[in-house]
C-alpha cells in the first residue's frame, strides 16, 4: 500500500492541502474545513510548500523541480502540461489552451481537465478564460480565481 504524506499551506484565498507519496506530489487542493491532521515533513511536501508559499508573497512566478506524479487522461495530460508552459500573470482561452495540447477543437475537453485539476496552483486553472471575455468560472470559486489572476497581474511588473 502507498503511503500518503499531507501538509497544509496558508494563502490568501484559503488553505491548500498538499499531498505526495515517495514518487511525487499527488494533489494540491484548497481546504474547506478544518486541517484536521498534523502536517508531515516529507521531502516532496516541503519543497512544494516553500514554492507556493513564495508564490503567494509574489516572490515566485514559475514551480520548478517539483515532482509531480498524478493519474490522468492522455488529453487531460497534454492538457495540463500545456498549461504549466502558460507564463505567470497571462492568461489562454480554453481554445488556445486546446490547440498548444495538440488537441485543437477540444475545448469542452480542456473545461473538463480544469474541472478535474488535481494540482492547483502549479497547473495554473485560473489562467484560463472563456473566448468571449471576462474570467469565466473556476470550480475552486470565482473569487479565487479573480483573486489569482489579479495576484499574477499586479506582482507581474
Amino acid at each position: 500500500m502507498t503511503e500518503l504524506h499531507r501538509a497544509h499551506v496558508a494563502s490568501p484565498v484559503g488553505a491548500l492541502e498538499v499531498v505526495c507519496t515517495d514518487q511525487g506530489i499527488r494533489s494540491i487542493a484548497f481546504v474547506e474545513g478544518p486541517i484536521v491532521f498534523e502536517d508531515d515533513h516529507h521531502p516532496h511536501l516541503l519543497a512544494c510548500m516553500t514554492q507556493l508559499s513564495e508564490y503567494f508573497e509574489g516572490n515566485r512566478k514559475a514551480f520548478h523541480s517539483l515532482t509531480l506524479r498524478y493519474a490522468s487522461t492522455d488529453v487531460q495530460r497534454d492538457v495540463w502540461e500545456a498549461l504549466m508552459g502558460v507564463p505567470f500573470g497571462e492568461t489562454v482561452t480554453y481554445a488556445e489552451l486546446a490547440k498548444a495540447a495538440g488537441h485543437p477543437g477540444a475545448a469542452r475537453a480542456v473545461g473538463t481537465a480544469m474541472r478535474l485539476n488535481p494540482l492547483v496552483i502549479i497547473v495554473p486553472c485560473h489562467r484560463v478564460v472563456p473566448e468571449g471575455g471576462g474570467i469565466g468560472e473556476y470550480a475552486r470559486g470565482v473569487n479565487r480565481k479573480e483573486w489569482l489572476l489579479n495576484h499574477e497581474k499586479n506582482t507581474r511588473r
